[in-house]
């Protein structure tokens, strides 16, 4: 009886353990996806501010 219930114990640990590994591995996985976003999300606003700058620039010099 003893012997099953270490056995089912450790088993039960087992499981948790990988289960934490999965989550850790799933967690930087979404950080790093958050972290490529986040570089993407910089580089769109450049393109639309330098974009918006040109259109400006461009409105201004038909008016001078």
């Amino acid at each position: 009886h003893k012997e099953e219930l270490n056995v089912a114990r450790k088993s039960a640990l087992d499981r948790i353990d990988n289960h934490e590994k999965i989550c850790r591995l799933m967690q930087k996985q979404t950080f790093d996806r958050i972290d490529k976003m986040d570089q993407r999300i910089n580089r769109i606003e450049k393109i639309i501010v330098g974009g918006m700058f040109a259109i400006f620039m461009a409105v201004l010099s038909n008016h001078l």
